[in-house]
């Protein structure tokens, strides 16, 4: 069973959010956007930034606390910076 980490961002706030899954991402996208409650129940438009599978869950959640310390913004900004420089 795969394991999915993922940065999503909602236009309506303005914000990121950062979270692992072991449901499909397309579905669990789904629940962030109709019917739940928490931070992400502050909009309905968030939408997938960038997502990495991983076979163990210890792997999918480490990425994810890495990625709340650093920040969502930050992390993605370093990640096309190594792509801009790998180009």
């Amino acid at each position: 069973m795969p394991f999915t980490t993922h940065i999503l961002f909602s236009e309506k706030l303005n914000k990121y959010y950062t979270g692992s899954t072991s449901v499909l991402l397309v579905e669990r996208v789904k629940k962030h956007n109709y019917n739940h409650s928490g931070f992400t129940g502050k909009a309905d438009d968030w939408t997938v930034l960038y997502f990495v599978q991983f076979e163990r869950v210890e792997d999918s959640r480490s990425l994810e606390k890495k990625i709340k310390s650093r920040g969502a913004l930050r992390f993605l900004q370093q990640k096309l910076q190594r792509i801009t420089l790998i180009a």
